[in-house]
């Protein structure tokens, strides 16, 4: 039978402490082991399942349908997204191309073009302008002028200041009454201003009291909207672009520079000439008439037009006497004749001739001034009737409700019957006189 020794109570105690200390420490270095695993491996207990249920499966029959309906929403919607950009994407077609006022050559030729093209004119109601076309049909020849000469109002006709003792004044350019006459022999002069029509009516009753050279008036209405302003858009106007000039002083409000000739502005300088100045230049496109007013414009871009132009009418002048002169002009004229042995008076050289553009000149300012005397001998008649005229309109408003909101909002009135206004003021309407051809 083996024996066992039995230690002192205090080495029993010694060795108790010895060996639960050297457990404790085995026990923290395992669990720091566990906690750097840099792999985050699972230990063999966390490996298995935990219990708890799929999200997948947690699902009801109504979420399972709502979400295979937002899919194939999702996918109807791409699908038709695709199918409209190919649409937007086609060819122009012809009638396409007449309502955007757009031509093969100007319409986009790119896919990527035509789609961008046509979608953001499906958000441009706000910024065309008030009609689609700005101006009615041309007259059937020979009433229709050749070409369309488009004035700015503000700073190129007239210029208006503001001060605390009047208020605002408007002044009228030096020359503006002549130049406005003198070249509607030759144009269908429209005023087009950016002003709205209640405060530029005024104004243009005052410059053409009997409407008898302004033919058309367009204001801000009649602009397209851009991110820089108003802006002319000549494309509206319903007139050949090749037979179209605009004056303007402003270059923000221009779509078409091709068509345009900017002046510098007016700002109420006593003595200025720039109107007058520029009727040579005009007044010579339409007594040659070309085709097409655009390189006319193009050649006199960004030079003083009246000085550049003087100095080529002095050239062809010059030109022109040479020529003459070379086919035996400008020699001793009359020879001998019995008036000379009375008279005593020798041989002097003929007169030089008149260019082709001086005589259709000195035929123009003839039948200017034949015009202006016509309305000074029937100021009085025109008086009776546009008083007449203004008094069937305030008529025709006070009884008509919708006529005068339509009016408010600057509404296109409807053409009247032919010889209405003359029956309304018991006086017949004078007649224009018409240049004759020669």
């Amino acid at each position: 039978m083996q024996s066992f020794k039995l230690l002192p109570s205090g080495e029993r105690q010694r060795n108790f402490e010895r060996s639960y200390a050297t457990d404790t420490v085995e026990c923290q270095r395992s669990k720091d082991a566990s906690e750097f695993n840099i792999d985050n491996s699972p230990t063999q207990s966390d490996a298995g399942r935990t219990g708890a249920r799929s999200s997948r499966d947690s699902l009801s029959s109504i979420e399972r349908k709502r979400r295979a309906m937002a899919r194939f929403g999702f996918g109807m919607f791409t699908l038709a997204l695709g199918g409209g950009a190919i649409w937007l994407g086609r060819e122009w077609e012809d009638d396409e191309l007449v309502e955007k006022r757009m031509t093969p050559k100007t319409a986009p030729a790119t896919r990527w073009g035509r789609t961008t093209e046509r979608f953001t004119s499906m958000f441009d109601y706000f910024s065309k302008p008030a009609w689609p076309e700005l101006l009615p049909p041309p007259l059937p020849p020979p009433h229709q002028k050749p070409y369309t000469l488009l004035l700015s109002l503000d700073d190129l006709l007239v210029t208006s200041t503001w001060d605390r003792q009047h208020g605002w004044r408007t002044a009228k350019r030096p020359g503006v009454d002549y130049f406005i006459a003198y070249l509607s022999q030759f144009y269908e002069v429209v005023v087009f201003t950016t002003q709205y029509y209640y405060t530029a009516y005024p104004i243009l009753d005052k410059l053409d009291p009997y409407t008898y050279f302004i033919a058309y008036r367009l204001t801000r209405e009649a602009t397209r909207a851009s991110e820089s302003g108003p802006v002319k858009d000549l494309t509206y106007l319903n007139r050949s672009l090749e037979r179209v000039i605009l004056l303007d002083t402003h270059p923000e409000h221009v779509a078409q520079p091709e068509n345009t000739i900017l002046m510098k502005p007016w700002k109420g300088e006593p003595g200025d000439k720039g109107l007058v100045e520029m009727i040579p230049f005009l007044e010579s496109i339409g007594i040659y008439n070309p085709p097409d007013v655009r390189p006319m414009v193009k050649a006199y871009e960004g030079k003083d037009i009246p000085k550049e132009y003087a100095k080529r009418e002095a050239e062809s002048k010059r030109q022109f006497i040479e020529n003459w002169k070379a086919h035996g002009g400008g020699g001793l004229g009359g020879g001998f004749t019995l008036s000379t042995l009375f008279t005593g008076g020798g041989a002097r050289a003929s007169k030089v001739p008149e260019t082709y553009l001086e005589a259709k000149r000195r035929e123009a300012q003839a039948w200017y001034l034949e015009e202006q005397k016509y309305i000074r001998d029937h100021s009085e008649e025109f008086d009776r009737q546009k008083k007449a005229q203004e008094e069937a309109a305030l008529r025709e408003m006070s009884g008509n409700l919708w006529g005068t909101l339509g009016t408010l909002v600057g509404a296109q009135p409807p053409p009247a019957a032919p010889g209405a206004d003359a029956a309304a003021s018991g006086q017949a309407e004078p007649v224009k006189v018409e240049k004759s051809s020669t």
